[in-house]
């Protein structure tokens, strides 16, 4: 599995978790919501999407509670870049809300698989300085 294919499959999945994203954002503003809450609530259903995807399909690794857990963390980034993102387009610049939320996530998607690769890819358990000689060893 290369670096480049989890990138193609990691664009490919970002596809896939905007549109969910989007949508629920649509929904939320024909409910009344402001686009803030509007964007909060659906980053929650769009990021649970997300670490599923991202495990089966462009990591192809077993999801876990661990990897659940610690999945946000790729998200955090994503979730201040994007929020900053879609307050600066919509109050500062003019933009519709409607349309800064895909601008403001091109801009989080780099950091994002950065972070997502670093956890999904993470070894289950702990290494130790036996372990590592002991792995060295054995090669």
């Amino acid at each position: 599995m290369t670096v480049r294919g989890q990138m193609v499959r990691f664009a490919l999945v970002g596809v896939v978790n905007t549109a969910t994203y989007y949508g629920f954002y649509l929904s939320f503003l024909a409910l009344g919501l402001p686009y803030v809450a509007a964007h909060v609530l659906a980053f929650l259903p769009a990021m649970t999407g997300s670490f599923f995807l991202n495990c089966r399909f462009t990591y192809r690794t077993r999801p876990t509670w661990r990897k659940f857990l610690l999945f946000p963390l790729t998200n955090a980034a994503n979730f201040v870049i994007t929020t900053s993102g879609v307050w600066l387009l919509v109050d500062v610049a003019g933009f519709s809300s409607r349309f800064a939320p895909l601008l403001a996530a091109a801009a989080a998607v780099p950091l994002t698989f950065v972070v997502s690769r670093t956890i999904m890819l993470r070894p289950e358990t702990p290494r130790t300085r036996a372990s590592l000689i002991e792995a060295v060893a054995s090669k």
